[in-house]
């Protein structure tokens, strides 16, 4: 007699798709040489074998071998359409029988699924393989968002029987892959986290204290973050010669880039740009003592990437320090 492991459909994941996408799901271990007749969804395949999960989010491995019959529904015993065992792909929903083997997993000997199902899942997965790849190579690039195959299985999962189900599933899967696109698309959108400003000293392209401090403060911020990038600007007042406080401004933006890859270990791939404009962009009247003071400056930008943080916002700027 068949000790029957009950899976429902595909429909089940349907019913609460972010339930059943954060949910553990467990391994079952099945005895050895025991008859088995198992429902569910297929949720991961190879060339020899695929993972079956049921409505309570167990997973059964079945292996499959060149005995085993693979067929659509057309009476279990006999009837239906034989079908090669690389036609078995994820999100497909249906039944295996088999005997538990010796590892654990079940050694199939029947495999039966719908027409409909087999097409649907198929529809499904061809939008989904595609995507899958996408992301994959975004994540390799640039460590990129992860997660993103999880949702869409959790999509795919949702496709039923019958055109009109499988219509409204296909249309979600693409909705998945567009959402996919978008956020892999912001990868390259840097905003402004946190906006620091470190002052110097007539002449000096020195850090004093205050200044180091506020580095570190920036520096801690920054390895808390996703695919994070560091600007930094030098700039000076107009005391002095030209071109000689471009070349000042220059030392001091390189002052400050010292101190964080030197002293925070901030990879130079986190740089992103570093310039001197001497006088330029002055934010102060340099007609003025006060005024010359707030000019001689770097501003240091810490930029993330929206595609990798999905909820950043731009900080309001954090203290300056003012060294006379």
């Amino acid at each position: 007699m068949f000790l029957a492991v009950l899976i429902s459909p595909v429909g089940i994941f349907a019913q609460n798709t972010q339930q059943n996408t954060q949910q553990n799901t467990q391994a079952r271990s099945l005895t050895s040489g025991q008859k088995y007749k198992i429902k569910g969804v297929v949720v991961s395949k190879d060339d020899s074998s695929f993972t079956v999960r049921d409505a309570v989010g167990v997973d059964t491995n079945v292996v499959l071998s060149s005995s085993t019959s693979v067929k659509t529904k057309g009476g279990f015993f006999g009837g239906g359409d034989t079908v090669a065992t690389s036609g078995i792909v994820r999100g497909l929903n249906l039944e295996v029988e088999g005997r538990g083997d010796s590892s654990g997993g079940l050694a199939a000997t029947k495999v039966r699924f719908g027409k409909d199902d087999l097409a649907v899942a198929r529809s499904i997965d061809s939008r989904v393989a595609p995507a899958e790849e996408r992301i994959t190579q975004a994540e390799q690039n640039a460590q990129r968002v992860s997660g993103q195959i999880d949702e869409l299985m959790a999509i795919s999962n949702a496709a039923r029987g019958g055109a009109k189900a499988a219509q409204e599933s296909a249309d979600a899967a693409i909705a998945g892959v567009n959402a996919t696109n978008q956020r892999i698309s912001a990868v390259d959108d840097y905003v402004v986290q946190t906006n620091q400003t470190v002052n110097f000293k007539v002449s000096s392209a020195v850090l004093s204290p205050e200044g180091k401090q506020n580095l570190d403060n920036l520096a801690q911020t920054a390895l808390t973050m996703k695919g994070y990038l560091i600007e930094v600007t030098g700039f000076a007042s107009s005391d002095g010669d030209e071109k000689r406080n471009k070349e000042l401004s220059r030392r001091r933006a390189q002052a400050v880039l010292d101190y964080l890859i030197e002293t925070h270990n901030i990879p130079l791939r986190r740089i992103g740009v570093s310039y001197g404009f001497g006088e330029q962009q002055a934010v102060a009247d340099n007609t003025t003592r006060e005024g010359r003071a707030q000019n001689r400056r770097v501003e240091v930008k810490l930029t993330v990437s929206r595609g990798l943080n999905q909820n950043v916002e731009v900080r309001k700027d954090a203290a300056t320090t003012n060294d006379q």
